[in-house]
């Protein structure tokens, strides 16, 4: 099963076919797939290059997995106990270097995620991001140490058959994507304001016109 972004501009296809299933198959990860989500994390940009990320990395059938899973609020546990992999993502939340509070550590951890999902998805993986976990509970069952938060948890694998979701959740596999307008969120001189095509578009048109002037100097 495909549902590729329906996009106003062309993006990257790696990007088009990223989606957060809860249908997962039971099939192992291949050892050299799963460390090359974590290379692609190791790589992310960070403030200062403190890489604030931290992954605890469980696998079905062992301990870690079950306590991960108990961790989950909600119906999650229902769907991610099936995934072959999750992942706790914890951020460290004072600069290791000058020892004051790192504001920047959550934006961090969520591009080295961001990377690692990319990765999954060219390795034919699918990722499921959940904030619905008691995040007590995960600290005390993993032994998370002081100035450290507990951000997601990922369930991480092999799509499934989204038959055997219950009909709700089977429904919400089902349905369409859909994001915000552009216009939403993408704002020019101030807040609320939004970026139009015709301010893009005249920017470029000057820098063009700027820069053959220059050249004709």
């Amino acid at each position: 099963m495909q549902k590729p972004a329906t996009v106003q501009y062309d993006i990257h296809e790696l990007l088009k076919q990223r989606w957060s299933p809860r249908a997962y198959s039971s099939r192992s990860i291949e050892p050299a797939k799963l460390w090359s989500l974590f290379e692609a994390a190791r790589w992310s940009p960070s403030s200062a290059n403190e890489q604030p990320w931290s992954f605890i990395v469980a696998f079905k059938g062992d301990a870690t997995h079950d306590k991960m899973v108990s961790a989950l609020a909600g119906r999650n546990a229902d769907w991610a106990r099936n995934a072959p992999v999750l992942i706790l993502t914890i951020a460290q939340q004072n600069y290791k270097t000058a020892g004051r509070p790192y504001r920047h550590a959550l934006y961090d951890v969520g591009q080295a995620v961001a990377h690692l999902s990319v990765q999954a998805t060219a390795e034919g993986l699918h990722i499921h991001q959940m904030g619905g976990f008691d995040a007590d509970k995960a600290r005390e069952l993993f032994v998370v140490p002081e100035g450290y938060e507990v951000v997601v948890v990922l369930a991480v694998g092999y799509l499934g058959n989204i038959a055997d979701l219950p009909d709700d959740m089977r429904e919400r596999e089902n349905a369409p994507r859909t994001r915000k307008a552009l216009s939403e969120f993408v704002f020019a001189d101030q807040f609320g304001a939004p970026l139009s095509a015709e301010t893009v578009q005249n920017e470029v048109v000057e820098e063009n016109i700027t820069g053959q002037t220059n050249a004709a100097r």
